[in-house]
């Protein structure tokens, strides 16, 4: 009798936590089989991959053909959650440090897997930083979750699908005719974002707009260090049509970006200064909104969370990304329906992707009908 109760006891939990995500609890038990996993364990398991570029990626700071990545996948029952680790070099990650972190992650003492909440912040007290590889535990439980209860998280948010905005094209700092090759082959999308921060910022855009007129967004990863002449290019780029301008300064910097966003003529996106929560209320009267990316936010929960709070404070929202496969870029597409920008581009810019799910069509992002994530392997 005590082992029937317990029993009851468990699955009554799981089925309340589905309740509590959804409000409602139609069509959330497909899959019967999430009713039969008396005995299931979460249990996390990990491969190192190499992300290769399509072309060599130039920004303000330094230049790569490959990003090193991790995949995460848990298992619960009959059920599996894909994640993932992008970890280009700036971050201060590697598959090493991924490693090593997941070795230390215990999912199998949860009984509950729908305790998000508890579940993720144990993962993030385990050790500081390691912000790519909590994200790849956290994307993954949320397609965990998403799967058990056969619903996408677009809609358990509660978010219109069909309201997801256009998404940003990157164009790396190169060569005249890279860069003008580079645009002629962008031109489905309906915004570019063009990498500056060096000495040949005017040449870049010069050469964008000899062969088209498309709006730009630019990113210079705290490549220009004088706020004068920040502003002088903020002025110089509005008469070229560009929409906003990232990280312009140094993200140390707290004075002279709060005096650039004050008389720029354009919205200022804080990237490098903004990683988690705790950073958009610093933001707040520095820069005019925020770019939220997965693997700085230690994933979807905290995303939301960042999300939520600009929007209170009444700022501007960009849903961005490293370059990922199509699984991180997926998880970040959920948020999409509300935000103002979104540069999910990342599976765009790589040649051995391995998951298919949200696309890009004709320059705007695309959620995909599926649980979870909303991703399959292929």
């Amino acid at each position: 009798m005590k082992q029937d109760r317990r029993d009851f006891l468990k699955t009554a939990g799981l089925i309340a936590g589905t309740a509590l995500f959804t409000g409602h609890s139609n069509n959330l038990f497909a899959n019967n089989n999430f009713l039969n996993m008396k005995e299931a364990k979460l249990k996390l398991s990990w491969k190192p991959y190499t992300l290769e570029l399509r072309h060599v990626f130039t920004i303000a700071k330094n230049s790569r053909s490959t990003t090193a990545d991790m995949l995460v996948q848990i298992e619960y029952g009959d059920f599996t959650g894909y994640g993932e680790a992008s970890m280009p070099p700036y971050l201060g990650e590697s598959q090493e440090t991924a490693d090593a972190f997941l070795s230390k992650v215990d999912l199998g003492k949860f009984e509950n897997p729908f305790e998000l909440e508890k579940i993720l912040g144990y993962v993030d007290s385990i050790a500081e930083g390691n912000k790519a590889a909590k994200a790849s535990v956290d994307i993954a439980m949320h397609d965990l979750i998403g799967k058990m209860m056969n619903q996408p998280w677009y809609n358990i948010w509660g978010f219109e699908k069909e309201k997801t905005p256009f998404t940003s094209f990157t164009i790396g700092i190169d060569t005249e005719e890279v860069v003008r090759q580079k645009t002629l082959e962008a031109k489905e999308f309906k915004i570019l974002k063009v990498k500056l921060g060096r000495d040949t910022d005017k040449m870049m855009i010069e050469t964008i707009r000899s062969v088209s007129y498309t709006p730009i967004c630019v990113d210079v990863n705290e490549g220009w260090k004088d706020k004068n002449f920040a502003l002088d290019m903020i002025h110089w780029l509005k008469e070229r049509n560009c929409v906003f301008v990232e990280q312009p300064m140094p993200k140390t910097d707290f004075d002279g970006n709060a005096w650039l966003t004050e008389h720029s003529p354009l919205p200022t996106i804080g990237d490098e200064a903004v990683q988690r929560l705790p950073d958009v209320l610093k933001a707040h009267g520095v820069y005019s909104g925020i770019n939220i990316k997965l693997m700085k936010s230690t994933g979807m929960r905290e995303a939301y969370k960042m999300l939520t709070l600009a929007r209170a404070l009444g700022m501007k929202v960009m849903i961005g990304c490293m370059t990922e496969t199509s699984c991180a870029i997926s998880a970040a597409a959920q948020l999409s329906p509300m935000v103002d920008w979104a540069d999910l581009d990342g599976a765009l810019l790589i040649a051995n992707d391995i998951y298919e799910g949200a696309k890009v069509i004709d320059g705007r992002v695309i959620l995909s009908d599926r649980p979870g994530i909303g991703i399959k392997k292929i």
